[in-house]
């Protein structure tokens, strides 16, 4: 069995919509200062020869970790749903929403509606998180960390329900590929104070307990890679850079991740590519691997 995942994330697709002045009387007017400030940082030209490289290495499947909106603007969800069109059909993309796609509390019913194509399980089940999608031995599970917060504050949470209904999902799926995707990175050291998962130790505790193969989260805007403890052994916990950065630092350059996944018998091999942006160049091309 050979998989070719895809990985992007932090897509922050733009020009942002000229906001009206009620759409402001909220954390959004911080964040739509703020976007006047970093707006620079994420280029659509970049984005676009992202995406049209994801298509170019025909992989199996997409996973796109969060971030396409910026203030969650009801303008925002159309152009959002009209990009994610751009990677492949709903059934090979999957999603999970970041804290810039639920900034704000009345953007969490636009999240479900808009993205639900991108965020459908294989079972119809009365609640959206987590979601399964088996795609051969690959069992791909979305998790949401995106939840309305304070000005000047991106955390992420879980939740007890989401999380008890996770340790299941890892439970029954034990065995095959479990590849799970969330935004933040999940463990607590992976993001500065304000910006982490609130509930990070209890996921610690949920992959020490039922293990997973493949850890993929964004929200960092760079690559990184971290492990859990697993009861097999350390679970890889991967970031990707922004699909949209400008690239000129090593902080800010665009990429995506290519993942080749094959079984050598009981075990899981998996080889990764970084995919992007150099910068003298703004063509996509390979600027380094893993192995995990």
């Amino acid at each position: 069995m050979s998989f070719r995942l895809a990985h992007l994330s932090d897509a922050h697709i733009g020009p942002l919509p000229e906001p009206r002045w009620r759409e402001l009387m909220s954390k959004r007017l911080t964040g739509y200062l703020n976007w006047k400030r970093r707006g620079r940082i994420h280029n659509m030209d970049v984005l676009r020869a992202i995406v049209e490289d994801i298509r170019a290495q025909g992989p199996d499947h997409v996973a796109m970790t969060g971030d396409i909106l910026n203030i969650g603007l009801p303008a925002e969800f159309p152009l959002a749903e009209a990009w994610l069109k751009t990677l492949g059909e709903a059934q090979g993309v999957s999603f999970v929403p970041g804290n810039h796609d639920a900034y704000v509390p009345s953007a969490m019913p636009l999240v479900a509606k808009t993205f639900a194509p991108w965020m459908a399980g294989d079972a119809h089940v009365a609640h959206a998180f987590p979601y399964l999608r088996q795609r051969g031995d690959l069992a791909i599970i979305g998790l949401t960390s995106g939840v309305p917060t304070a000005p000047l504050l991106a955390n992420g949470r879980l939740g007890a329900e989401q999380r008890a209904r996770f340790a299941q999902m890892l439970s029954d799926t034990r065995g095959q590929m479990r590849v799970v995707m969330i935004h933040h990175p999940p463990y607590n050291t992976g993001s500065t104070p304000g910006r982490g998962l609130t509930d990070s130790r209890r996921f610690e505790k949920i992959i020490r307990e039922h293990g997973a193969e493949l850890i993929i989260h964004g929200h960092n805007h760079r690559h990184s890679v971290a492990h859990l403890d697993g009861p097999n052994g350390p679970v890889p916990v991967v970031g990707v850079a922004s699909a949209s950065a400008v690239p000129g630092t090593d902080r800010h350059r665009a990429a995506w991740h290519l993942y080749e996944i094959t079984r050598a018998g009981a075990r899981w091999q998996i080889e990764g590519k970084i995919r992007g942006m150099t910068r003298d160049s703004h063509d996509v091309i390979e600027i380094g691997r893993f192995s995990l």
